[in-house]
């Protein structure tokens, strides 16, 4: 959003971010691994293909166009990506990093925004007429018994502690793409450092994400427009049934796995490894310094027992209601399930209308516009959204029809009334 409205003119804006420099997913930062998104999902380019922020550009500035050119992958490394967005926000004056937003509160000209230094502790206020949230997300553990103890850690921390003695058995959960690249990464090492290797899911198998093309439309501007016309009783029903869509394991991934240990097989060799489904993880606890897991085979009705030194979970994010809005929690409208109203525009409902100060959400919308929410090939359509509402006019140019597939049939009642 910084990038779009930077080159605009029509605003004034400042972010606020409480890390001390731009870091996108830096603990599956794995090398060898890729975006599961084309690389026109950055930062401008499918509103704004001209702007001096797209990912072209940033390769013309590194001296690396034609070693892209060559490439030919449509995929990029997901390393390049995080250093493409740096180099983006380190141009961007409206980018301020170290400040933690603290508090969000009604003003009588809008919003005023208390913003602590996280270095020197010293808090600074804003007034701003429109507050546009980037809510993201944070890791996802549940609440084992051993949650907390060093040898349990998420996934998003792999790279961070690689190095550390794993035991002499290591356990990843998950079924999704971070539970594969970890794994992955584990079997690579796993000859020379000698450990047995477990992985368990507790979905019906290993499976690839759904990749289709006509599958891809679904994190379109037109499914969304479609998905938000729901009535909110169905949306969550709808979401529930996707998981394939944006939860699965890329084909390539998959592949590497399967070929490895095709590769360690060879001449009668059996590698130290089990991979099992279907297999729910109920508890975790702390056992003769090492780790028990008390797992259940949902398909079979059986409980068993697995006996680990490390385990690394892959058990997904959660969207977490930051503490600085809970000023506004009063003001604003909330659903049965205690999640903001949010409008087709990504504004938040309020009990008043404010026409003149709005409050915006990003990527906290998937109960209300579907699973392109958290999507990057979305990001920038939706900021174009919310940089034109806020305007009050059309800056960026959005296409009725985007996907040749209809989601609905709304189209046919228009066509009916045109004749």
């Amino acid at each position: 959003m910084a990038a779009l409205i930077d080159e605009t003119g029509e605003m004034d804006a400042l972010f606020f971010d409480q890390k001390p420099e731009f870091a996108w997913h830096e603990g599956l930062l794995i090398e060898g691994t890729t975006l599961q998104v084309p690389f026109m999902a950055d930062a401008v380019t499918m509103v704004n293909p001209a702007s001096k922020y797209s990912f072209l550009n940033y390769l013309h500035h590194q001296k690396r166009l034609y070693h892209f050119y060559f490439l030919e992958s449509f995929h990029i490394p997901r390393r390049e990506y995080n250093h493409y967005l740096q180099w983006v926000s380190k141009q961007l004056s409206s980018c301020r990093f170290s400040k933690r937003v603290i508090d969000v509160a009604e003003h009588s000209d809008g919003y005023e925004v208390s913003v602590e230094d996280v270095l020197t502790g010293h808090v600074e206020t804003y007034y701003a007429k429109h507050v546009v949230l980037g809510m993201g997300s944070a890791p996802n553990l549940p609440e084992w018994t051993a949650a907390g103890s060093r040898n349990l850690y998420h996934s998003s921390e792999f790279l961070q502690r690689r190095n550390e003695a794993l035991g002499e058995t290591v356990t990843v959960i998950g079924s999704g793409q971070s539970a594969a690249e970890v794994f992955l990464e584990l079997l690579k090492e796993q000859v020379t450092a000698g450990f047995k290797l477990n992985w368990l899911t507790r979905t019906d198998g290993f499976f690839p994400m759904e990749y289709s093309k006509l599958g891809l439309e679904h994190f379109s501007p037109d499914y969304t427009d479609y998905f938000y016309r729901l009535p909110r009783s169905l949306k969550d029903e709808v979401v529930s049934k996707q998981d394939s869509l944006y939860k699965g394991i890329s084909a390539d991934t998959i592949a590497d796995i399967y070929d490895l240990l095709y590769e360690r097989t060879i001449a009668g060799q059996k590698p130290d490894v089990q991979l099992l489904a279907k297999t729910a993880v109920k508890d975790i606890s702390e056992y003769g310094g090492g780790l028990l897991l008390d797992c259940y085979h949902w398909e079979e009705g059986e409980s068993f027992k697995v006996e680990t030194d490390t385990v690394i979970a892959a058990t997904g994010y959660k969207t977490l209601w930051p503490k600085a809005f809970s000023s506004l929690a009063h003001l604003m409208k909330w659903d049965e399930a205690g999640r903001p109203v949010i409008s087709r525009n990504y504004q938040v409902e309020m009990h008043e209308t404010r026409d003149e100060h709005k409050v915006f959400i990003q990527n906290g919308e998937l109960h209300t516009h579907g699973v392109g929410a958290p999507d990057l090939g979305l990001g920038a359509y939706r900021n174009a959204v919310i940089i034109n509402s806020i305007a009050g006019k059309t800056i960026f140019e959005i296409p009725e029809k985007n996907v040749f597939q209809h989601f609905g049939i709304q189209h046919l009642a228009r066509k009916k009334q045109t004749v």
